[in-house]
């Protein structure tokens, strides 16, 4: 029963009022007089960071991670760092960012870290100014492609695949590759009309993303959308409903999944497949940043130190998230595989007004010429 009570409490952010909110991990009783200890390996000016963090006593997180694997991670900083307590508010990446936009520019009680897999997103924030400086401690562990600007950090390392059946998808039916799902959906469309889920990138900023890089890897991208237009696919605004279809049986095949959560769901279900495309493999992170008008900025600086560092890196890989960091043991796909969305100013373009209106207007006419199939 433990870990119900910070569930509860993360669940019930949403619900009630700023002063009303009870943190996550509340059941864990904070003891305010216990020496912290520096991590090791930071300036000893960490320790004033430290004392500062523990006299505003909370730090307020907006994210789009799933509650359980956060949890574990907000219990470990809280025994690492006692008396500051976490609240924590799940909300979908778009609307995270109109919430946070509107409570700054209104002068209200806003988040002090967000973190969101909306990358884009996430670095036009940063972009516009809603984001501030600070040069982490743990940033030499990190990769040249996960920081930017020293405000947007990229805390995961999360591969996006292709889930199947195994029951509707044979073995040697399985798609390897992007070819060999176009190639599986053009010569079996009739057994998967119907049966096909994909992001929806008209109301998905990760699903948006997630396409637009496909688009921007490979001109075959087309291609392989008017297959999947074919068969009149299932269009969902996240991954959850995607997997739960295809574990069921209700549908075969999923593109475009967030890989983490795939292969966590797999542990539990023996009819889902998870398959990363072995001729590209698209890998995104969540990013985080501290706000500019944190009101509890040092206690933000200690949880984005915590979740970059070995301990918290290492939670994460524990509770299916994909940690950024080398040094941490975790699944990895071969360096050729992989294809690292960087973070930084090139995802700007995806927000362009003129550019989406193109995009979504090209996406919604391969869709109707699937539509227009008999």
């Amino acid at each position: 029963m433990r870990i119900l009570t910070p569930l509860l409490a993360i669940a019930a952010l949403l619900a009630v009022p700023a002063a009303a909110q009870k943190p996550a991990g509340a059941n864990s009783a904070p003891r305010p007089g216990t020496a912290v200890q520096r991590p090791a390996g930071y300036p000893r000016s960490y320790d004033t960071t430290i004392a500062d963090a523990r006299t505003e006593g909370r730090v307020r997180i907006y994210a789009n991670a799933d509650r359980a694997e956060l949890v574990p991670v907000v219990e470990a900083f809280k025994r690492a760092y006692p008396g500051i307590k976490v609240f924590y508010a799940d909300l979908g990446s778009t609307e995270m960012y109109r919430r946070f936009v509107n409570e700054t520019r209104r002068r209200q009680y806003s988040a002090d870290i967000v973190w969101s897999s909306a990358m884009d997103q996430q670095v036009k924030l940063i972009n516009d100014g809603y984001a501030q400086q600070y040069a982490s401690p743990e940033k030499p562990a990190l990769p040249e492609t996960a920081v930017w600007k020293n405000m947007g950090y990229g805390v995961t390392a999360e591969p996006i695949g292709i889930v199947y059946n195994r029951k509707l998808v044979p073995p040697a039916q399985v798609p390897r590759s992007h070819q060999d799902l176009e190639n599986l959906l053009r010569t079996r469309r009739g057994d998967f009309v119907g049966k096909v889920a994909t992001f929806d990138p008209a109301r998905s900023n990760t699903g948006y993303l997630y396409l637009s890089q496909d688009f921007q890897t490979t001109r075959d991208t087309r291609s392989l959308m008017e297959a999947i237009a074919d068969t009149r696919p299932v269009l969902a605004t996240n991954t959850g409903p995607m997997l739960a279809g295809v574990a069921s049986g209700k549908l075969a095949i999923a593109y475009n999944v967030i890989g983490s959560y795939a292969l966590e769901q797999a542990r539990w279900h023996p009819d889902l497949g998870v398959v990363f495309p072995r001729d590209y493999t698209l890998v995104t992170s969540r990013i985080a940043f501290i706000s500019r008008e944190a009101r509890h900025p040092a206690a933000a600086r200690l949880f984005l130190d915590f979740l970059l560092s070995r301990a918290g890196q290492g939670q994460l890989a524990r509770h299916s998230l994909w940690p950024v960091r080398s040094d941490i043991q975790a699944r990895r796909l071969p360096a050729g595989q992989a294809r690292t969305v960087r973070v930084g100013p090139q995802l700007l373009v995806n927000l362009d007004h003129l550019t989406r209106e193109r995009f979504l207007r090209e996406w919604n006419t391969i869709l109707a010429s699937g539509k227009n199939k008999p």
